[in-house]
């Protein structure tokens, strides 16, 4: 079923504050909440994507549409200034993690064994 002019401007309103939710949550450093702010964002944009032919807005819904692209937009660009240098964080804390063993326990593996008894 083809979606109205309104339900398309609904949807990206509904996407917009759910980014500035998820906005809110990373500068939180709430990770739970940004995880289920991000699914329900995916939903929105799930229901977007396949309700059918996009109708031709009018004027002032194309302007307010662009308007909450721009939002969107703006907030997606700001929870990944937020959360990139954290998940590079991460991601060299596990490289160091999964490094340690080989060279404390000279190329053994986790569990410090060699394989050999004795």
């Amino acid at each position: 079923m083809a979606m109205s002019s309104e339900d398309v401007i609904r949807l990206y309103e509904n996407v917009s504050t759910l980014t500035r939710q998820m906005l809110t949550a990373a500068r939180s450093h709430d990770w739970d909440a940004l995880q289920r702010l991000e699914q329900a964002c995916a939903d929105q944009v799930e229901v977007l994507r396949h309700g059918g032919p996009a109708p031709a807005l009018p004027a002032e819904l194309r302007a307010r549409k662009v308007r909450l692209l721009q939002s969107i937009l703006a907030d997606d660009r700001e929870i990944r200034n937020i959360t990139e240098p954290s998940l590079h964080q991460l991601s060299r804390l596990l490289q160091g993690v999964a490094q340690r063993p080989s060279q404390r326990d000279g190329h053994k593996g986790l569990g410090g064994h060699n394989g050999h008894k004795g």
